[in-house]
């Protein structure tokens, strides 16, 4: 995501400019406490024009799964790919089984996102002896859809209003109050010959408004490293449990 890269890139640059103006470096064209300071400047501006930028509304043009159906239009998305030497069924139950401890990264990264602090049990906040779909569903999320073996949808909100006491539900995803941020995931699964498979697990934020667009940017513009990162392991998980399956 571009945004996202600004705003890493202008850390690094804002980080490396600190540095600079401590110890400037001639070797590298700063030999001066000015020029570090201006790459410390670069690097500011950098993250400001990353998480302020605005975000620009996607829509799918022809509705193929049931993610389609249910998010329609996303600001903000992501999308990872895995080939699986086992058919769609088998990786289908495997999605539905694996749990948090077999995702490589899961806990750090999680830990980082709550700030270290203690929740109740959600995906932020997953143990090791239930399905991590199970953990999901029983901590702000909800089934929007199941096509076995072909795919499966979760959806939560990321931001609602102040004072909305709207029930969450799949109806309203399809058509999301003002103010809101919804976000959907699902993971597809096709069948790549006849005993293979290739999954895909998308997410979907719509936010409605520009009060709640923006709100979300900033969020998801810090957080977006550690989600791919997340997401990516989550599937090689999938795979390995898939393997290992009977």
């Amino acid at each position: 995501m571009l945004a996202s890269t600004i705003v890493y890139a202008g850390i690094i640059l804002a980080v490396a400019g600190l540095a600079l103006v401590i110890r400037p470096l001639p070797r590298l064209g700063i030999a001066t406490r000015l020029r570090a300071s201006l790459v410390m400047v670069v690097g500011i501006a950098l993250v400001v024009i990353g998480l302020l930028a605005p975000a620009r509304e996607s829509r799918a043009s022809r509705p193929t799964t049931q993610l389609d159906q249910f998010t329609p239009r996303w600001q903000f998305r992501e999308i990872h790919t895995i080939r699986v030497a086992v058919p769609p069924e088998r990786v289908f139950a495997a999605i539905k089984d694996v749990r948090a401890d077999e995702i490589s990264l899961f806990r750090a990264l999680t830990w980082i996102r709550r700030g270290g602090q203690p929740l109740p049990e959600s995906i932020l906040n997953a143990g090791d002896r239930e399905p991590l779909i199970d953990v999901a569903l029983r901590g702000g999320f909800v089934r929007l859809a199941e096509d076995a073996p072909r795919e499966l949808v979760i959806g939560t909100a990321v931001h609602i209003p102040p004072g909305a006491r709207d029930t969450l539900t799949p109806q309203l995803f399809v058509r999301p109050p003002a103010g809101y941020a919804l976000a959907a995931m699902n993971f597809l699964v096709t069948a790549d010959g006849p005993n293979a498979s290739i999954v895909t697990t998308e997410t979907r934020i719509f936010a409605n408004g520009r009060s709640a667009s923006r709100r979300f940017a900033t969020y998801w513009r810090v957080i977006y490293p550690g989600s791919a990162i997340i997401r990516r392991m989550w599937l090689r998980a999938i795979r390995q449990r898939a393997m290992r399956q009977p």
